[in-house]
């Protein structure tokens, strides 16, 4: 997504008559490493099938590794490490909770029990003419003042429409498909996953019954169980930081609210910076808290999305809950108020 964001923010989401406090997120970059460019973009082969593979098939099976990149990292290693808890392949590191060790590797067992040898992790997509006509914002500022002037937080462009559309990096698309303009009628490949689509709202999960969402700070991520502890959704989150951690407890949804606008007060943010006004940032993906917020029964708190996928699990909150748009609204569309969250 888009690589300035303003300073996400405690908000006000404003719905109907009611109005409910929020505690949206600011983005924290994290520290570049010191490595040269070719070291940086070296990707380690695996025994059977790639990093982008494994990626695509998890997600299908509701264990999200946020956006899909065809790399290593956390968010993989921990989708990983939970399907393989979940299907009964943990060895003994995974079943403690700590993911990335030998025990929780991409090897040809998880390969093949993930479907890999008949799956096909690309599809292939026409792109259409709402793809392609926007309206896109092409410039977002980093103000809120500025922002709040903008018709709607839309995205910036096809690219990065298409990117979120197949839960993947643009950067992806653009290596799997090479000097390929993104026009209507053009057919590209895409990662083989559910398309989102950010304007059309998630009917209610029946199937899915009587849920619980625990977040954990120890593996930074959410997940949608069954009474019986079976798990509907596995997905990346950011939970917090050093002045604003998660507040463990137990919770409930109260409120559902969809596309929400966004409302800054800087007087209740410890780093507000001085000449801070008040600001209402108006709908869409690329709004502070993305396309959906699940308002809790602890005041300000809540669980969203967010306008940078990619630094989901990577970069510091104030201490709400945030995951890529499409995970947020699958997670939308599993709760229902009364839905009890726990925060470990």
């Amino acid at each position: 997504m888009r690589t300035h964001i303003a300073q996400i923010v405690l908000a006000t989401v404003i719905v109907g008559a009611s109005t409910h406090d929020a505690l949206a997120q600011m983005h924290r970059r994290a520290p570049r490493r010191a490595s040269s460019a070719k070291a940086a973009n070296v990707v380690p082969p695996l025994p059977c099938g790639d990093y982008m593979s494994f990626q695509v098939l998890l997600d299908r099976q509701g264990f999200s590794p946020g956006q899909i990149d065809g790399r290593p990292g956390k968010n993989f290693d921990h989708a990983l490490a939970a399907w393989r808890i979940a299907k009964n392949m943990a060895g003994p590191v995974a079943t403690s909770g700590v993911a990335g060790a030998a025990a929780n590797a991409p090897d040809c067992g998880a390969w093949k029990a993930l479907g890999g040898d008949t799956a096909q992790p690309l599809t292939t997509y026409t792109i259409t003419k709402d793809d392609v006509d926007g309206p896109f914002q092409k410039e977002i500022p980093k103000s809120l003042d500025a922002q709040a002037g903008l018709p709607s937080l839309s995205y910036q462009s096809a690219a990065e429409l298409l990117g979120e559309k197949f839960h993947a990096a643009p950067a992806l698309l653009e290596k799997l498909n090479p000097a390929v303009a993104y026009e209507e009628a053009r057919t590209i490949k895409a990662p083989a996953v559910q398309p989102f689509d950010w304007n059309a709202k998630l009917t209610p999960d029946a199937a899915a019954g009587d849920v619980e969402i625990t977040v954990s700070r120890a593996d930074s991520a959410l997940r949608v169980t069954r009474a019986d502890g079976s798990i509907v959704h596995f997905a990346p989150v950011t939970t917090g930081s050093v002045h604003d951690p998660l507040p463990t407890g137990d919770y409930k949804v109260t409120v559902i609210n969809w596309h929400p606008p966004f409302h800054y007060n800087p007087d209740l943010f410890w780093d507000a910076k001085p000449g801070d006004t008040k600001a209402t940032i108006k709908p869409g993906p690329n709004n502070p808290v993305g396309v959906v917020w699940i308002s809790l029964s602890l005041e300000h708190y809540g669980i969203h999305g967010t306008p940078e996928p990619g630094n989901i699990a990577k970069t510091e909150s104030h201490g709400c809950v945030r995951l890529t748009n499409w995970d947020a609204a699958r997670v939308a569309a599993l709760v229902k108020p009364g839905t009890p969250v726990h925060f470990r």
